[in-house]
């Protein structure tokens, strides 16, 4: 069974080149080795340091290789370097423009220098790089978002209020819309900015920056009663949204409204959704670049740092995710997000003390986010009487408990020995997600391990499985299942399905050993107990396995019980 986290984990992403931290023990050697190397031999470095996700240093490495040969496959290199390392103002100088450039890297170029002139105020300069459609694919959507903001900047009414437009493009159509209504709010046009909002919010699942934008909207004009009923209705919809939440209790408390975005503001919300389109699409070095421009716009666009975080750790460059993590600020709707973010990368590596002390911190201040956050850290490294602790008190606080704070609890009573607690906390938690994978499978499994239930329990896990055939771990429940209901035949190939899907995972092969024994291949059941040796178990697994080496008997001998298994 693998443990459940709730709000915290992220999924990561591959990324092949990204930022790395200044001051790095690769930056030292790379400043030590750049004057003895050709321009050829730096190229090579640059090309080794982007693949190693440390963009500055590529950065540095190609630039230098650029001014002495002037290639522009190289210039290009300096340039995409640049622009993922977050330094805009060096990319946009380096933007490829010549005739021996590539035609993506000119048009992402330009897209660049429009931004960087806008951070500099040039509307004008930026407007006339937007203006006409003259970026095309794959930024022309991005391009066409900017240019009614860009228009703005260079005090162009008429072009500020123009409604962008990409044929075939849903992304332009609904995100040009709401930027329309921020535009026309800002022009004091009202009745025209309602009529967008509300278009934009009328959509069967409207988006949470729509519902913000518009919430807003409706309190700066003295509406707190329609703020409120909109907010309700949002979070009806998506009961855990943070920022919907916040919006909700600032409207309830009677606090001042938030104000219109500046321009730049404005700029940097629209190209946030090209930026998650490029991730969803896992288009990620785009992502990144996207990313990078909106910070250039607005470096206190929190959401945007822990998009970037995100794609820093999911590449490996651990030292810029908790960099771009640490940006946001106590008061940030997305503090305690980065936080938790933050602390699950000490956790990653293994640095449990760490990752406690910033979760500790953070769940003092009472952000049952936060709280949250702290219990899954808790139950990852064991400590699961505390867990519940801290878990108790933010259910005490819910009228009605979200199914994942009972799911964990149920989790925690289930690996303390409290079954009973447990079992009513992962039913009630299923009562309200009859259909949810993981809740099937770790409910499922602990009636099987348990002799209990076992017909319900396989049904259960089959329909988990059928949910998430590509699950290692619910595939190993169901052979686990197949085992303890005597058909060793049938667990054998399930295991052996799980053992392919979950290659490093240290209880699914000493599953698949105990199967083994079971149907007389002993010496592959030994070779199974002696590969989990090598995948560190915990100290419940690794003595199980040891045991059945140890006795000769295998899983029929007087082995240790696992928890859980």
């Amino acid at each position: 069974m693998r443990l459940p986290l709730l709000l915290t984990a992220a999924p990561f992403i591959l990324l092949a080149a990204c930022a790395s931290a200044p001051g790095s023990a690769e930056t030292a050697q790379s400043n030590a080795v750049t004057a003895k190397v050709s321009p050829y031999g730096m190229f090579l470095a640059g090309e080794a340091a982007l693949n190693n996700g440390r963009s500055v240093d590529a950065a540095k490495f190609f630039d230098q290789a650029r001014s002495q040969t002037g290639d522009p496959m190289i210039a290009e290199r300096a340039f995409t370097s640049a622009l993922l390392s977050g330094d805009i103002p060096k990319a946009a100088a380096l933007a490829p423009t010549g005739e021996d450039a590539g035609e993506a890297s000119k048009r992402l170029g330009k897209l660049v220098v429009a931004v960087e002139d806008m951070a500099n105020g040039k509307g004008k300069e930026a407007s006339a790089l937007l203006a006409n459609d003259s970026i095309a694919f794959p930024h022309k959507s991005a391009a066409a978002l900017l240019a009614p903001w860009a228009a703005a900047e260079a005090g162009d009414l008429e072009g500020a209020l123009v409604r962008p437009q990409v044929r075939g493009d849903r992304l332009v159509d609904y995100f040009g819309q709401l930027g329309q209504a921020a535009l026309f709010e800002r022009a004091k046009h009202y009745d025209e900015a309602e009529t967008d909002f509300k278009a934009a919010v009328s959509v069967s699942t409207p988006t949470e920056m729509a519902v913000q934008a518009y919430g807003g909207f409706l309190e700066r004009r003295g509406r707190q009663v329609d703020a409120l009923a909109l907010y309700g209705e949002q979070l009806a919809r998506e009961p855990d949204s943070i920022a919907i939440k916040a919006a909700r209790a600032r409207a309830s408390a009677g606090k001042g409204p938030p104000p219109m975005p500046t321009i730049r503001e404005g700029a940097a919300q629209a190209l946030l959704a090209p930026s998650a389109t490029m991730i969803a699409a896992k288009q990620t070095q785009l992502a990144l670049a996207y990313l990078r421009l909106v910070i250039r716009l607005d470096p206190q666009r929190d959401e945007a740092w822990v998009m970037v975080g995100d794609l820093m750790q999911g590449s490996g460059d651990t030292d810029s995710a908790r960099a771009a993590y640490a940006h946001p600020k106590p008061g940030s709707m997305e503090f305690s997000t980065a936080q938790a973010k933050l602390a699950w990368t000490y956790q990653s590596n293994d640095d449990k003390e760490t990752a406690l002390k910033l979760a500790r911190a953070a769940a003092a201040s009472g952000d049952i986010d936060a709280r949250i956050t702290l219990a899954d850290l808790l139950r990852s490294n064991e400590q699961y009487a505390e867990a519940v602790q801290v878990l108790d008190a933010v259910i005490a606080q819910s009228k009605t408990p979200d199914w994942r704070l009972l799911y964990s609890r149920g989790v925690a009573y289930e690996r303390l020995n409290r079954w009973p607690e447990g079992q009513a906390d992962l039913q009630a938690a299923l009562k309200q997600r009859p259909d949810e994978p993981e809740l099937l499978n770790y409910l499922g499994y602990s009636w099987i391990d348990r002799g209990e239930h076992l017909a319900e329990a396989r049904a259960m896990i089959e329909k988990a499985v059928a949910t998430d055939p590509r699950s290692g771990a619910m595939v190993d429940s169901l052979g686990w299942a197949f085992y303890r209901m005597g058909d060793y035949k049938k667990a054998v190939e399930k295991l052996e399905e799980a053992v392919e899907l979950e290659a490093g995972d240290p209880e699914i092969n000493n599953h698949l050993g105990d199967a083994y024994w079971k149907v007389g291949r002993k010496d592959e059941a030994q070779f199974q107990w002696r590969r989990v040796l090598t995948l560190k178990p915990d100290t419940k697994i690794k003595a199980n396995a040891e045991a059945k080496l140890a006795s000769g008997l295998g899983p029929d001998g007087p082995t240790p019980k696992l928890a859980g298994s």
